[in-house]
């Protein structure tokens, strides 16, 4: 699934009843619903967001934090310009994702679930990035870097510093 872009100089609200068409059901539009939103919102998905999805689907703010609070993907905290995504799961926990989240954090001076000082960049850890084969997967602002080492940290931080 790709995440629908706004279009300039239309509303929330607007985009979303025009999205809504497509979906059969208002519980199957919840997903991009909050996709948009997010995108509109810098990145995360304030109350505010929350309650347009909910007002636009005739939903209720709490069932879509339910929703938002589930995906890695959907973020119901302020996150930095970059967001850096570490996958833990087995796979890459085997090909040494720990060392890799141990070099982010010292590169960055941040801990897993925080923010850079100067908003730039956010590391979390995901359950899964589904590249299995890959191992270790790290998401650079949903873009996939493969086969990652904590060697290679320094490089990435350097790519978002510029």
């Amino acid at each position: 699934m790709s995440t629908p872009s706004p279009t300039p100089g239309v509303s929330l609200q607007d985009e979303i009843q025009r999205m809504r068409k497509a979906y059969p059901e208002p519980l199957s539009a919840v997903l991009p619903a909050l996709q948009l939103a997010q995108e509109q919102h810098g990145g995360w998905l304030p109350e505010e967001a929350l309650r347009e999805v909910a007002d636009a689907l005739e939903l209720t703010p709490a069932y879509c934090l339910s929703i938002a609070s589930f995906y890695d993907m959907l973020h119901t905290e302020p996150v930095g310009r970059h967001l850096v995504e570490v996958c833990t799961n087995i796979s890459c926990a085997l090909r040494g994702a720990q060392g890799v989240v141990d070099a982010f954090e010292r590169a960055l001076g941040v801990h897993v679930g925080e923010t850079t000082d100067d908003g730039n960049v956010t590391l979390r850890t995901v359950e899964c990035l589904g590249g299995c084969g890959w191992a270790t997967v790290v998401a650079v602002d949903n873009r996939h870097r493969l086969h990652v080492q904590a060697g290679d940290v320094h490089g990435i931080v350097k790519e978002l510093e510029e």
